[in-house]
């Protein structure tokens, strides 16, 4: 399935489907790949939105987690969008909860996978050597419990990230903005309904991650799926989309 990028405003996103908006948030090394199973679900009965994060391309003193959470603050002003339903992978789950808690009159639901905001293991816990083709492509792998979801195509876009200046000192600027902006304390503000749907086998935000989150976050339900990383979506779409039906049936009248 091809995605169509839309370009308005300053801003690109995917914009498909009407109804309800689900606003998908992409992780660091994020692509639109990540989410094809899920648009292609859920445009038929939602509008499914996707902006394109400036991970790579927004100003150096701005690239941290207040930062990306103040773009999409002017992305859903600039579409006029209500009643969210955001959804979070990994650091696109932390920059959804920054977003619930500075702005929960817009937030009807939060569905978060394999989000940081708590603890994670980035990378393996080693970034990316600039250059080296098979070290990008084993920690792309470490991503997944079966490492052949790595496909060429995601691992060439992640080397090609790794290879450009830029890029590189925009990630690390992210990446240790995510890891001091630890979010137990202000969890118990979210009041929105909240799903956590993990990989049993998530080795980058382990289970235990999970649990906390469900603990922390009151109004909260989590649901682990067998032999899966830190990507449920890509490795197990159907189980994935499965499960956010159900929630999304469920709270649809609150």
């Amino acid at each position: 399935m091809d995605l169509e990028i839309k370009k308005e405003g300053g801003f690109e996103f995917i914009d498909e489907g009407e109804g309800q908006v689900l606003i998908l948030l992409h992780g660091l090394f994020g692509a639109l790949s990540n989410w094809q199973g899920v648009v292609s679900h859920f445009k038929k009965n939602y509008r499914v939105v996707i902006p394109m994060m400036p991970l790579y391309t927004m100003p150096l003193p701005q690239a941290s987690v207040p930062g990306l959470v103040e773009f999409v603050e002017e992305f859903v002003a600039f579409k006029n969008l209500s009643e969210l339903t955001l959804l979070g992978n990994s650091l696109g789950g932390h920059v959804a909860l920054e977003y619930a808690i500075k702005n929960p009159s817009y937030v009807k639901r939060l569905v978060l996978t394999g989000s940081s905001g708590l603890f994670e293991d980035s990378m393996g816990g080693s970034f990316p050597k600039r250059g080296n083709y098979e070290f990008v492509k084993e920690r792309v792998e470490y991503t997944f419990y079966y490492p052949e979801t790595a496909t060429k195509e995601l691992v060439d876009e992640v080397f090609d990230i790794t290879n450009s200046n830029p890029k590189v000192l925009r990630i690390i600027s992210i990446a240790k903005s995510a890891q001091r902006n630890n979010m137990a304390k202000d969890l118990g503000k979210i009041t929105a309904p909240t799903l956590l749907i993990w990989g049993l086998n998530d080795t980058i935000t382990p289970p235990i991650v999970a649990h906390e989150f469900n603990r922390l976050i009151q109004n909260s339900e989590l649901h682990f799926i067998d032999h899966c990383c830190h990507a449920p979506m890509m490795e197990h779409p159907e189980a994935f989309n499965s499960i956010l039906d159900r929630f999304l049936i469920k709270t649809a009248s609150l």
